[in-house]
């Protein structure tokens, strides 16, 4: 009895002790928790963590992204764009010039074909594209899968490069729009698309940088573009970007020939301003002001009355009829929108063409130390073209301003009708100007029209001349200049006097 008393504590002992001694090497190799309370504290925060999507994307070990490739490929197509061009006159060679029957043949044409990408947005057929692959098209084709079907072009948009087809039928698979607001610098994307026409891929990165201001449509007000490394090569054009939940956060546009893996899309916050308006009527109606604008600077600040800052727009001109019938005038300073203040020229023209044309907008307004309120009905905001430059003949000097080393004539009536000036435009015209002159340095030229010197009209040499005396050393110089040799284009420029 006693025997089997000891063998049982001898055989327990034992246990404990391989148990502790398991334990203390466990330890040492940091194979176990502190605690067992430390753990379930660690598991919590993991919990936590991941329950944070921020950290779970960070934390987060993506093995593949085929199931989202697998997911998206079926709703993007490959967009074959047909034009016709003249080649010019069919003559065929001097010894075909003389044969009978060929004198006077019209210009031959020909047809080229070029390759984009698009994607369904809707099971009935609506897709999105660039503008830039359709434009000037006589017949658009999309291939979906490996069916070639007859596309409409619905509506474009120039400004934004975006463009809307239809093909017949339903039931097609598409693609859900998501919020690039939401988007951050180093978030995955991948784009997906036809590059270089051979068929359907996607290519994978991140996203590298948002907002991007290209000015490659023409007006960068409107600029709102994604830079991404996901490869974007020709034939990518309107295909989408997406985020890994596979949506729609932006559609590859652009990319730099100068760089490696470079590319740019327009984000999907401005498809989804667009898009509505393109399948509703074709077209996109911007409210429109009719103004020419800049932003404020330091030196501007400090030369206009009443401007306190430099959040606002200076008018340089007004140029059409929603500004002129509302009253608004050259150099008047917007500051506001609706009673919401502007920080810059973007803003404005963003809060005003968010508008649509018929309704009014009121623009608080700084007009020479003065505060008021104008109240405009908006126009439709159209693509101005800037008139052809015309060459002007020189003429006699008629007066110098030696320390500007520049001369400046009167604009007599003989000028006025070679310049083909409006009748409201008066100044002094600067005839020649010195390559080291303050003025080259400012960007004016030759023919440029000084309106005014520091707020003060000047409509003769002699008025220029002392206005521009009247000036002391390390005063500011500000010119309001009409440029017609660049279409009429009208700014203030500051100069600091040596």
């Amino acid at each position: 009895m006693k025997s089997s008393q000891f063998n049982v504590a001898a055989t327990c002992a034992l246990l404990f002790g391989a148990v502790v001694f398991g334990m203390v090497l466990a330890g040492a190799l940091d194979l176990t928790p502190e605690t067992f309370g430390a753990a379930l504290l660690e598991q919590e925060e993991a919990q936590q963590r991941f329950a944070d999507p921020v950290a779970a994307s960070a934390n987060a070990q993506i093995q593949s992204f085929a199931d989202l490739a697998e997911a998206v490929l079926p709703a993007v197509v490959t967009v074959h764009a047909t034009t016709i061009e003249s080649i010019g006159e069919d003559r065929g060679g001097d010894f075909f010039r003389f044969m009978p029957g060929r004198e006077g043949r019209a210009p031959r044409e020909r047809s080229s074909r070029g390759v984009g990408s698009g994607f369904l947005i809707s099971p009935d057929g609506w897709l999105v594209t660039n503008h830039h692959v359709i434009d000037g098209a006589t017949s658009v084709e999309v291939t979906i899968g490996e069916e070639g079907v007859k596309a409409e072009v619905k509506g474009f948009d120039q400004t934004t490069d975006l463009a809307v087809l239809k093909i017949e039928g339903d039931g097609y698979p598409f693609l859900e729009l998501g919020d690039s607001e939401r988007l951050r610098v180093g978030d995955w994307v991948m784009a997906v698309g036809s590059p270089l026409g051979i068929g359907s891929s996607v290519t994978v990165g991140v996203v590298s940088a948002k907002g991007r201001i290209l000015g490659i449509t023409g007006d960068q007000a409107f600029d709102d573009f994604i830079q991404t490394d996901a490869a974007i090569n020709r034939g990518n054009s309107g295909g989408p970007l997406l985020n890994t939940r596979g949506q729609v956060v932006g559609v590859a546009t652009a990319m730099n020939y100068a760089a490696e893996n470079i590319g740019f899309a327009v984000s999907s916050k401005i498809l989804m301003e667009v898009v509505p308006q393109l399948r509703g009527r074709g077209r996109v109606a911007r409210g429109y002001l009719g103004v020419a604008i800049r932003d404020l600077d330091e030196d501007l600040v400090a030369s206009l009355r009443g401007v306190e800052s430099t959040n606002g727009a200076l008018i340089t001109s007004v140029e059409a009829a929603p500004a002129r019938t509302g009253g608004l005038k050259e150099l008047d300073v917007v500051v506001t929108v609706d009673g919401r203040s502007i920080a810059d020229v973007a803003e404005l023209i963003s809060r005003v063409s968010r508008r649509q044309p018929g309704e009014s907008v009121e623009l608080g307004i700084v007009r020479r130390g003065k505060d008021l309120a104008k109240t405009i009905v908006l126009g439709d905001r159209q693509q101005n073209l800037v008139p052809t430059p015309i060459e002007l003949i020189q003429e006699p000097q008629e007066g110098n301003v030696d320390w500007l080393d520049t001369d400046v004539r009167e604009l007599d009536r003989e000028l006025r009708d070679e310049m083909r000036l409006e009748q409201k435009i008066d100044g002094v015209v600067l005839q020649r100007i010195g390559a080291s002159s303050l003025l080259t340095e400012k960007g004016l030229r030759p023919y440029d029209i000084v309106r005014e010197v520091n707020g003060v009209a000047v409509k003769s040499v002699s008025a220029f001349e002392r206005a521009i005396a009247a000036v002391e050393s390390g005063d500011r110089l500000v010119l309001f200049i009409h440029s017609p040799t660049r279409g009429g284009f009208q700014d203030l420029v500051v100069i600091r006097v040596p």
